[in-house]
């Protein structure tokens, strides 16, 4: 169907987006760790020509792997069945990502890994205050729940599935009152984060083992890094 105006060519273009994130584990993969180096090279403060290269690779990353699912899914219709040329299409579309991949660790390698053996973390994490540590301990979580819910092939990362969000995020506020408020400030929150946990499991949105991993994850998270701050 040809597009009628650039409003509708937008519109398509974001479909096919949303598609290739919702269909495809290696672009949730690729995001997730394009996201993980920005805020690396944030924190490692990068100059802007090396930020520049970061984001160009990213892109290119992202957009071939975008492009091989293309490919595979123009390659499906056109033959069903088991073609030589059809595997030869998927491999070679596959190796241009893997080509993409390698170059933009080699990137990452030449921008980033000299900054970051000389990175003092305890030096960063005492000259951050806590109610930006709080956020970032919440920001940590979020991005580790993607993570694992992409690894697991969850199909809803809002609802349901290994680990529980809700509860993740209850117990990383829970842990950072703990280490900045009074105890029964403290005592309190914990409460609240069981009684979230509770009722997921309560409304058969989550299992017990999944909000137990996910408690645990949030936990942990937000004590490391306030402990890195201590």
């Amino acid at each position: 169907m040809r597009s009628r105006n650039i409003f509708e060519s937008f519109n398509y273009a974001i479909e096919g987006i949303v598609y290739a994130v919702k269909t495809q584990r290696n672009i949730k993969v690729h995001l997730i760790m394009a996201m993980l180096v920005l805020i690396l090279a944030m924190v490692l403060n990068v100059s802007r020509v090396e930020l520049l290269m970061l984001l160009l690779t990213i892109g290119l990353v992202i957009s071939t792997e975008m492009i091989n699912t293309a490919i595979e899914e123009v390659v499906n219709l056109a033959h069903a069945g088991i073609h030589p040329l059809a595997r030869t299409a998927k491999n070679v579309a596959a190796g241009a990502v893997l080509f993409c991949s390698v170059m933009a660790i080699g990137v990452g390698y030449i921008v980033l890994f000299e900054r970051l053996i000389k990175f003092d973390l305890r030096a960063l994490m005492q000259g951050i205050a806590v109610e930006d540590l709080t956020l970032l301990g919440l920001l940590i979580v979020v991005g580790s729940i993607i993570l694992i819910k992409a690894a697991t092939g969850s199909p809803d990362y809002f609802k349901g599935g290994m680990p529980s969000g809700h509860t993740a995020l209850a117990f990383s506020l829970a842990a950072a009152i703990m280490y900045t408020g009074s105890t029964l400030a403290a005592c309190l929150g914990f409460a609240l984060a069981i009684l979230v946990a509770h009722t997921r499991v309560q409304s058969k949105i989550h299992s017990w083992g999944e909000v137990i991993v996910g408690g645990l994850l949030g936990f942990i998270i937000t004590m490391i890094l306030f402990q890195l701050r201590a």
